[in-house]
């Protein structure tokens, strides 16, 4: 399957179950990329516009690049009533933006899909001098606690795609590769609290998570109930994050 469609049929989960950003590190932007009232930016590989909400409070105009069809008519449901919105078929390697168009290019969990030389050099051609770049991660913590590691167990016997796709996913190498030598990195703390059919979405959102008709989709959210209830407090866990942000100067 092509990256750009692996997506296709969790927009819905997506949009409701996965986690958003914390303001700090939205207020990180702010202070070192440039991120303003008056910037314009590109989200790319926008999704649901998880990323690209928080940035339309902050910003002269957000393009959200999405090749995801799905995924991108449910950002347009929640977001294309604003004029600073745009919505735009494109990928990371041909955004179809004009050269120079953007003062700032964000990534949110979504680099690993990426062709990487060709993502930098379509970063290049679109971002103004001076211009930064930032990509953003909801990581799970180096700690996870007893919640997380039995989910990530059941992840790794369950999901066959799990340990690959993990492995790929916030590697520094392609990160520094994307934003050059002059990569920083910054770490904020960030939850969700869910009850059984929130965590339920926040997996079948994942695109190696199997899909309903194969093997193991049914044994999973057995197992998954069963883990919920070994952990839940009030009818709901808490799922912890580490929203980690790395950023540069995009300069060639």
């Amino acid at each position: 399957m092509r990256p750009t469609e692996r997506f296709s049929g969790r927009a819905e989960d997506y949009a409701r179950s996965r986690p958003g950003y914390p303001p700090a590190a939205i207020d990180l932007l702010a202070a070192r990329c440039g991120l303003s009232a008056s910037t314009v930016v590109a989200d790319i590989g926008s999704g649901t516009g998880l990323l690209t909400a928080p940035l339309l409070e902050r910003a002269a105009q957000v393009f959200a690049v999405e090749p995801n069809a799905e995924m991108r008519a449910a950002a347009e449901a929640r977001l294309g009533g604003g004029a600073r919105f745009r919505s735009v078929n494109g990928t990371a390697e041909a955004t179809t933006l004009a050269p120079l168009s953007v003062d700032l290019i964000v990534v949110g969990q979504a680099l690993h899909w990426f062709d990487v030389p060709r993502a930098r050099r379509e970063a290049l051609r679109i971002i103004r001098p001076g211009g930064c770049g930032a990509l953003l991660w909801n990581e799970r913590p180096v700690d996870p606690g007893p919640f997380l590691a039995d989910y990530e167990a059941l992840l790794l016997r369950r999901a066959a795609e799990y340990a690959q796709i993990k492995a790929r996913r916030a590697e520094e190498g392609s990160m520094r590769e994307f934003l050059g030598d002059g990569m920083e990195r910054a770490s904020f703390p960030n939850q969700q609290t869910l009850d059984f059919e929130g965590l339920k979405g926040r997996l079948l959102s994942s695109s190696y998570a199997p899909e309903p008709g194969h093997p193991h989709f049914q044994p999973l959210l057995a197992e998954l109930h069963a883990l919920f209830c070994r952990h839940e407090r009030g009818g709901q866990v808490m799922f912890p994050y580490q929203t980690l942000v790395y950023f540069a100067p995009l300069v060639p």
